[in-house]
């Protein structure tokens, strides 16, 4: 029975190592280097271990094939311009401090000059590098040789065996955010339907202010999971996957500023009517209740967001719909509630409405219909910045498209007029 649970633990590490992107990238790194080295020992004229092929396989190498693809260029060229200054220098002077001076100096101009972008430090390093192996002019013309065999093999090694796409890592941090929100909700409506000292209430709204942190993190995940989609051949509808988890991850990011100032309302309240009860016990059972109810919208949300075959995606917006509206009731009723405490005591009647707003927000947020359009708006968004950023491109598809309409009107007009002349 131990040996059941010991295997299945080791089973449990060893999937959640594979889904590490530093272990990946690690493993992809190594292998890509190794075989560049292989590559280059057998084809470098040069006797001495061809280091400089590996080291560019390394820098090339990426988690996602879309930054493979779009680093890629930059740093062959900030490599392969370090590797012509080190030799254009190891050609006049050797490696001394004032000319190792000189080849920072020059790399770092020059990286400005190919346009290298972030990689410009690495530009200086290249240089470097090759200058401290390469002691002769004559080797020297070895190591550009040794680079493009990095490159090649880099680019080679991510199109061959393209990186995994990320999406369900994504998913599981937006559901974690997603829960971490619920488990807020559901702490801030316990309090709130009993006496809540200011500091608990404090204690909450700083709670709620560190989320930021956590919506920070879920939006590396996120980015890295968008960079995996792009010019992916696995993937099919990759824009509208970007999209949908944009968009979601923008609501939860909209729902955690909403409940922040939600706490900071609800905190103001625990210091004006201290030591009484926020609300009065009917009242507080139906904040308590309204909150527990969009706590599980919340969840509900992200879990439609990340869920990407159709049926299950119908079964939670179905969950998703049914939620909100029963949340809406319950708002309902606690603005009635709290309409009669504000005609009985007005002293605290902006916060009153300020509960109100705030929860009727994170509710409007979440709305299917609401979500709908945004995803539209982000597409029709999405599209405009491709035409304005290739022009040329859209004018031709417009014009391929044009043709093909004109073609196939008369495609159809020759088999009628065929199918008419015919006996």
């Amino acid at each position: 029975m131990l040996d059941v649970r010991e295997t299945a633990a080791s089973a449990a590490r060893l999937v959640k190592w594979y889904r590490d992107p530093m272990a990946v990238q690690a493993v992809r790194s190594a292998a890509a280097a190794s075989i560049a080295y292989v590559i280059a020992v057998r084809l470098s004229p040069d006797d001495a271990p061809p280091l400089t092929a590996p080291l560019t396989a390394l820098l090339v190498v990426q988690v996602t094939l879309y930054a493979t693809l779009k680093m890629s260029i930059r740093r062959v060229n900030s490599v392969v311009a370090g590797v012509l200054v080190a030799i254009a220098f190891s050609v006049v002077v050797g490696l001394s401090w004032w000319s190792l001076a000189l080849v920072i100096l020059a790399a770092l101009g020059v990286g400005h000059l190919v346009r290298a972008h972030e990689f410009v430090a690495e530009v200086a390093i290249s240089a470097m590098l090759v200058l401290g192996v390469t002691a002769h002019g004559a080797l020297a013309w070895a190591r550009v040789v040794e680079t493009l065999i990095g490159a090649v093999v880099g680019l080679a090694f991510n199109l061959l065996f393209a990186p995994p796409v990320w999406v369900e890592q994504a998913g599981e941090s937006i559901e974690g955010l997603a829960r971490r929100l619920r488990q807020l909700m559901l702490r801030m409506g316990e309090e709130a339907a009993g006496r809540t000292p200011y500091h608990e209430a404090a204690a909450r709204l700083h709670e709620a202010r560190r989320l930021d942190h956590d919506i920070a993190e879920v939006d590396e995940d996120l980015r890295q999971a968008e960079d995996s989609l792009r010019l992916n051949p696995r993937v099919r509808e990759g824009l509208l996957h970007r999209i949908v988890l944009r968009t979601g991850l923008d609501t939860l990011e909209i729902c955690t500023v909403v409940l922040r100032v939600l706490a900071r309302t609800l905190t103001d309240l625990a210091k004006e009517r201290e030591p009484e009860s926020l609300f009065s016990r009917e009242t507080g059972a139906t904040v308590e209740q309204l909150l527990s109810e969009i706590a599980d919208a919340v969840v509900s949300f992200a879990v439609l967001v990340t869920t990407s075959v159709s049926a299950s995606a119908e079964s939670a917006e179905e969950r998703l719909t049914s939620e909100l509206r029963q949340a809406a009731a319950t708002r309902d009723k606690l603005a009635q509630l709290l309409l009669e405490e504000v005609r009985q005591d007005t002293r605290q009647w902006q916060l009153y409405g300020a509960v109100l707003t705030e929860v009727n927000r994170i509710i409007d947020e979440m709305d299917t219909e609401h979500r709908s359009r945004r995803l539209l708006e982000e597409l029709d968004r999405y599209t405009s910045e491709q035409r304005e950023r290739r022009p040329r491109l859209t004018r031709l598809q417009n014009r391929l498209l044009g043709w093909l309409g004109r073609v196939g009107p008369r495609r159809d007009r020759d088999r009628t007029a065929a199918g008419h002349r015919s006996p």
